[in-house]
């Protein structure tokens, strides 16, 4: 249904104003500091979204959904197969070092805005060729799946959310020491089997229910 001009404006407004504060502060943000920067009133806000998942919705997944494309895109055009793995895996770290919107996004923070939540699905499977590929050439240890990535993601959120003010490149050992353990070379049995992606999903909405 078409929305008369004052309530487009205001959605329009509202949005404009969450993809700033998101980016600055996260997708925590008060939403009454949301409907203050968009000069509405919470009221508005809570009538024209509901409350923050169906906002995030609004804001995050085509941001998202093109920057993860954009890594996987250049990570895949590598020929070797674990730079290619390895690439991919630092652009999405980097992408969360980047922007406290996109951490929050890729680390699954909100796992109940669900068009978000779809598109980070969809990511994982995506990335699935790269493991493969790596895997294939022997450079990558042969019991990695792509649901693994999502605890270089939780690792990297909770990393950076600890040294932002203190060293903020922090993340960047933290991670060539994972990448390091994920060689082939290094591989020794896993005590526990991967985590399946259904239980990924439980796990993050666990998490985005106790932040």
């Amino acid at each position: 249904m078409k929305l008369r001009s004052d309530a487009q404006r205001n959605q329009e407004r509202l949005v404009a104003a969450a993809t700033e504060a998101f980016r600055e502060q996260g997708l925590q943000v008060p939403l009454e500091e949301i409907a203050k920067r968009a000069g509405v009133s919470p009221g508005t806000l809570y009538n024209r979204f509901g409350g923050r998942d169906a906002l995030i919705d609004a804001v995050m997944p085509a941001l998202v959904e093109s920057r993860v494309r954009d890594a996987l895109t250049e990570a895949s055009a590598i020929q070797d197969p674990w730079d290619a793995f390895a690439r991919y895996v630092t652009l999405l770290c980097e992408l969360q070092a980047s922007d406290l919107a996109l951490n929050d996004a890729v680390s699954r923070r909100f796992p109940d805005a669900a068009e978000l939540t779809r598109i980070c699905d969809a990511q994982m499977i995506s990335s699935q060729e790269l493991v493969e590929r790596a895997q294939q050439s022997g450079a990558l240890r042969g019991d990695f799946t792509a649901a693994d990535l999502a605890y270089i993601f939780w690792s990297t959120s909770m990393i950076l959310r600890a040294t932002a003010g203190i060293a903020p490149d922090a993340w960047r050992r933290a991670l060539g020491i994972t990448l390091d353990g994920l060689r082939a070379s290094a591989a020794h049995s896993l005590p526990v089997p991967p985590m399946t992606m259904d239980q990924v999903h439980v796990a993050m909405i666990g998490l985005g229910n106790r932040r």
